[in-house]
This record gives structure tokens, sequence and C-alpha cells, in this order.
């Protein structure tokens, strides 16, 4: 499957290359014993949420993909849910949990299967665009038998129809986002053998070359490279600027083990090298509609990573807040980003960027995550209370703070703790996964729900 390109391929992305990552947001179940004053306060200034858990196809989980646009603009909803069936395919099993999983759509109360290319196959819907057609990727049944597991093909869901959107020649693709013009961006594989691809190093089977590509009008066009054998694209623009990662070279550095990897942008045919900041990895996590591209590089050494900001041909790095490791995972029409960053003592906080100022926006007791920020400048995210017992809770920032646990703003009877806020349109509904009653928070993977929180009025 795509294995939650953003959230966890990319984290182990930055493992793999030597940077001191920051720790994983993770769910839990336990709730506060008391709540503070600040936040009674800040729950009689917010408004209130109707909770919707959006529940399985019969299976035990539903998730979304991190830093990817699963509700836009309309309250539509995408991702993907588990079915009551094993995965035929098991031990290459498409999500966590193991079960045969399909890509969903939920739109005015109704939760849509939106199946698969084939019987037996898994799907997961990634990213949807405002006229609501959605892009993901799927199984397709058959075994690579380059990698010995089953292929995956990016697809577009339009019209009610699945469109497998094949591949540059090789066994396999990706979709990572598309834009209201219908063009399509991701990674897809060649014929060229490459020990180190891009999506076949971290999970995905891939045995040969990744290359970012563009699908428009039925055409995939190979976006090429920085001067390396691979590239992938994450994300497109209204104006068809796109933006990802790619290698410079084919040498594995001794820190990282792989080749220098660079973020771009690829406009008008050409593939721009958005720099570094003196360390051999970056990864892309969000760009605009402006062509601001946001993500993480690292440092000299490849000791440790800071958030980047790159507009206009200008690198900026965002810095920390007083530690060593940063990540910028969002960036609005604005030019304000989000992210998280570590603070002197270790551990790290969600921050908000904006006119060049870093906001720590705290944290519900002791660590948070933001993951997205929308048009309004509100940012949501995950924030660990406590490590024992493990008490983790998502969290709405607005306007640099209070940050209020979105667990306050919902009826005390909901279904779900919400663990993670993973996606806020302009709307402000918010996307993302709690665990129900009886389920650990270790286990939100496997056993997560994913949920909507649509505002409402007071009354």
């Amino acid at each position: 499957m795509i294995k939650r390109l953003n959230q966890i391929i990319r984290r182990s992305t930055a493992a793999k290359a030597g940077a001191v990552r920051l720790p994983l947001i993770a769910a839990t179940l336990v709730l506060l014993p008391f709540m503070s004053y600040a936040e009674q306060r800040a729950k009689k200034e917010h408004r209130r949420y109707k909770l919707i858990d959006l529940g399985t196809f019969g299976g035990p989980s539903s998730v979304f993909e991190a830093l990817a646009k699963t509700i836009n603009n309309h309250g539509t909803v995408v991702g993907a849910a588990d079915t009551p069936l094993p995965d035929p395919f098991a031990p290459n099993c498409f999500g966590p949990s193991c079960f045969l999983q399909h890509a969903f759509q939920w739109q005015h109360g109704v939760l849509t299967d939106l199946g698969a290319l084939a019987e037996g196959a898994s799907s997961i819907a990634a990213y949807i665009n405002e006229r609501g057609d959605i892009v993901g990727a799927s199984q397709n049944g058959l075994v690579d038998p380059l990698t010995g597991v089953t292929e995956q093909y990016a697809v577009l869901w339009k019209n009610g129809q699945i469109i497998n959107l094949g591949a540059l020649g090789g066994s396999g693709s990706i979709a990572t986002a598309l834009n209201n013009r219908g063009q399509v961006v991701g990674g897809a594989a060649n014929t060229v053998s490459d020990p180190f691809s891009l999506l076949g190093t971290f999970g995905v089977p891939f045995a040969t070359q990744t290359r970012a590509f563009i699908w428009e009008n039925g055409v995939m066009r190979d976006l090429g490279t920085l001067g390396g054998p691979d590239s992938l694209a994450w994300y497109v623009n209204k104006a068809g600027q796109v933006s990802g990662d790619s290698y410079t070279d084919s040498t594995p550095n001794d820190t990282t083990g792989l080749p220098t990897l660079h973020s771009f942008l690829w406009e008008n045919g050409r593939m721009q090298d958005l720099g570094s900041l003196g360390g051999t990895y970056s990864a892309v996590d969000g760009m605009n509609n402006s062509g601001t591209v946001v993500g993480l590089m690292t440092l000299p050494d490849d000791e440790s990573n800071h958030p980047f900001l790159w507009s206009q041909g200008t690198l900026n790095d965002l810095g920390t807040l007083g530690g060593d490791n940063g990540e910028a995972t969002g960036v609005n029409d604005a030019g304000e980003a989000c992210g998280v960053a570590d603070l002197p003592n270790g551990l790290h906080n969600a921050f908000s960027w904006k006119h060049g100022v870093m906001t720590d926006l705290g944290n519900l007791g002791l660590t948070s995550y933001a993951y997205a920020i929308n048009a309004k400048g509100q940012v949501v995210g995950g924030s660990r209370v406590s490590r024992a017992p493990s008490q983790i809770s998502a969290f709405l920032s607005e306007n640099g703070g209070p940050m209020i646990d979105l667990n306050t703003l919902v009826p005390a009877d909901s279904p779900l703790h919400l663990t993670i806020a993973n996606w806020i349109n302009d709307r402000g509904e918010i996307a993302g996964t709690g665990v129900p009653p009886g389920v650990s928070v270790d286990d939100v993977e496997t056993a997560g729900h994913a949920f909507v929180l649509i505002p409402v009025d007071d009354d």
C-alpha cells in the first residue's frame, strides 16, 4: 500500500538519513483526570463540534493519509477502511492491521466503498480536490516477479469510476496529489533496476527506478530528476507547479546509506533544485498555490534536521525552539507554516510560523506535533499528555494559541477519544483518527477509527 507515505515512509527516510528524529505522535484512550482553568476557559471561547465516527467496512480500523488533503472545502472526506476479510497477501500486508482494506469516500453522511482494481485487492484514497476527484493507490491482484510482493498502481476515482493511471514501463506507481485541473502527481516505476529506488527502499514494492510523474488527460509524463536515478512528486498546485524530492547523484552517503536527496520545484518543463542546509537529505511536506514549499532538511553531517521554507528562489531555515531538530509539515496560501521543533530539553512542540516569527504552540502536558494549517491560520495535530500512562489528544490552535484539546469541544459521551487531527479545511472541518472504548492507545493504527469534526453553533 502507500504505507502512510507521508507519516511512516518519510519518517523512516529521515531515520535512515541519520537524523535524530522527532518521536512519532501516538494515540490514547485515557482521559485527563481534570481540566485546567485554561482549558475550561478555552472551551467556553471556542465553537463546539459534531463528532462523526466514520467506522469501517466491517474490519477493525479506518485511516487517513498523513500530510495529505483528506477533506475538501465541501466536507467530502477520503481515506481507507478495513473489511472483515484477512489480507490475502499476508505477511506482505497492505495495511498494519493485515485486513483487506478499501478506499472510502464520506459525503453527506454516507460512507462509500470506492473499491479496488481487482477482487481481493486493497486500496487507499490519499487526496481529494475541490471537484471531488480522488487519487491514491490500489493493488491489482498480481505479484511482481522482481519483488515477490503484490503490485500496486496509482489510481484516480472520478465520476464513480476507478482509473488505473499506469506506470512508466515498470510494475507499479502511486498517486500522491491532484489539483482542480485534473493533473495528478506521484511516483512511477520504470524498467531500470535500482537498489535505491525511492519507494522500494521504504517498503513500497519497487525494484526499479522511481520517477516523479504528472498525469493529465490519460498521459503520464516522466518529470526527470536532479541528476540522480530517482525522483518522487508529492504535491501539485493550481498553477501546475509540482514539488517533490529527487536524488542528485547515484552514490550512497556514509551517513544515510542513500544517494544525496534534494527537494525540487518543477514548472514549465524544468526541475529546480531547492538547495540544502548543508546535509544530504531533504523531504517536502507541503506546498501552497504560490509555489512556496516546506519540509525538512538535514544539517552538515546529517546529525540533525531543521524545518525549511522555500519561496521565490529563497531558501529559509526556520530554525527550532532551541533544540536540535524540526520539520515544517504544512503551509497555507498566505505563506503561514506549521510543524514541530525541538526544545532545549530534548522534547518537542508544535509551532506556527508567520512573517518570519516562529511561535511555540505549547502542548497539553508533554509534547505536541502539528500536521496542518488552513487559510484562517488554524493549526491541528496531536499532543502527548503523558508517557506513563500514555495519553495523547488531538488539538486545535487558533491565532498562536492556546492549544485546545479537541476532546473538550465534543459531547462527553462521544464514541471516540480523539488522538490525532490530520487535516483542517478552510471551513474549519477536521479529519483525524481516534480510538473507541476498550482500544489501547498503542493499537490506534490497527484498531483506530477515522473521524470528522463539524463546527456547530452554540445551540
